[in-house]
């Protein structure tokens, strides 16, 4: 007969290997440190076109490299998020403390908390997409401006939903301790 003890021997191996294995994730934080040297080259690309290139461009054309090279650094403020909080809450402690540079957010960093930020950020790289599509319009598809409007809305409804969403969990949570 099995042994129903939750301190078993069977149930502590299982145990241990179920949280073991979020180090299985490793793999793909440190995949995404290489994607923000991937847009660190690209902004630096980029800039350095927009540099050489600085006595021929248009008004609107320096204004559309300004928004690409901001949605780059989005972009890679995303991927910063989702790399060193993701780590942080699913893998491990950075243990970082102490470090003078540490983010503020870093302190109450979880999973809610990340949502929202990363929400708060793909919608802000949806409007620099948006902008520069308006920018650009005269040169613009009439479908793919009314999409990208309509992907962007979704964008914002969703994060509406995730922060109702948690204002419910958050109002609920304190009288389910009494």
């Amino acid at each position: 007969m099995q042994d129903s003890n939750p301190n078993s021997s069977d149930t502590n191996i299982l145990g241990k290997i179920i949280f073991g294995s979020r180090w299985l994730q490793l793999p793909i934080y440190l995949g995404l440190i290489i994607v923000q040297g991937v847009y660190a080259y690209k902004f630096l690309a980029a800039l350095l076109n927009m540099m050489t290139n600085l006595t021929t461009l248009t008004e609107t054309q320096i204004m559309l490299s300004v928004l690409g090279l901001i949605d780059v650094v989005m972009i890679a403020n995303l991927l910063l998020m989702v790399t060193v909080g993701g780590y942080e809450t699913f893998v491990s402690r950075l243990r970082i403390h102490t470090h003078p540079d540490q983010p503020e957010w870093l302190d109450h960093v979880n999973a809610t908390v990340l949502k929202v930020k990363l929400s708060m950020a793909i919608i802000s790289i949806s409007s620099i997409h948006l902008l520069q599509t308006f920018i650009n319009a005269d040169k613009m598809n009439e479908t793919t401006m009314k999409w990208q409007v309509i992907i962007h809305l979704s964008f914002l409804i969703s994060a509406a939903a995730l922060a109702y969403t948690d204002k419910l969990l958050h109002s609920v949570a304190p009288q389910q301790h009494h």
